[in-house]
């Protein structure tokens, strides 16, 4: 198979059907993204952001788990992502990822092959499907865009983000400064 069809509108199925390239693919309304596999800054991130956010959520695997990609959440036959990093309530915890339903903190560290749709098209959806908070990480801005259902507007935070699980929980603080210390150029 060549490179797909960016034009034309595809399903869920569809899409698991692609032989595996090292591309990442996701469905938003049909629209098919293409993205490479990521860069190792992006992985440093990533990986970064994983472990800060799994040693906060150790004392709470009763409530929620965390998840890294790849992950398929499929919410329609045209509704296909895999976010870099999620919290899903311990309720919806199975072997199947289509059980996935409700996203507590859905996390995308962006790359320049990414930036337009997780900031456009993918934040739109999670908004649309009620993902509590969404995170755009951008390591070249060296900041955090926070999202939530009802918002024109992110915050943008510079400094220290903060998330918690609960409004009776401790928060989980990451400093961007170490964050985002020494990525290769």
């Amino acid at each position: 198979m060549g490179m797909p069809d960016t034009l034309r509108r595809y399903t869920a199925d569809e899409v698991l059907a692609f032989p595996s390239d090292g591309n990442r693919y996701e469905l938003v309304d049909g629209e098919l993204l293409v993205t490479p596999s990521p860069a190792p800054r992006h992985e440093i991130v990533r990986s970064r952001l994983i472990g800060k956010l799994f040693q906060y959520l150790e004392p709470y695997e009763r409530i929620a788990m965390g998840f890294a990609a790849p992950a398929d959440i499929i919410w329609s036959k045209h509704e296909y992502v895999q976010p870099d990093i999620l919290v899903v309530p311990r309720a919806e915890v199975t072997n199947d990822w289509r059980d996935y339903r409700t996203l507590l903190l859905a996390i995308e560290v962006i790359s320049p092959s990414s930036a337009r749709g997780d900031r456009l098209k993918k934040r739109r959806l999670y908004q649309r499907r009620g993902v509590a908070t969404y995170w755009v990480v951008d390591p070249d801005a060296q900041l955090i865009e926070v999202w939530h259902p009802d918002d024109t507007r992110p915050e943008i935070i510079s400094d220290v983000a903060h998330w918690r699980l609960a409004p009776d929980l401790p928060e989980m603080a990451v400093d961007l400064s170490k964050l985002f210390a020494e990525l290769p150029e």
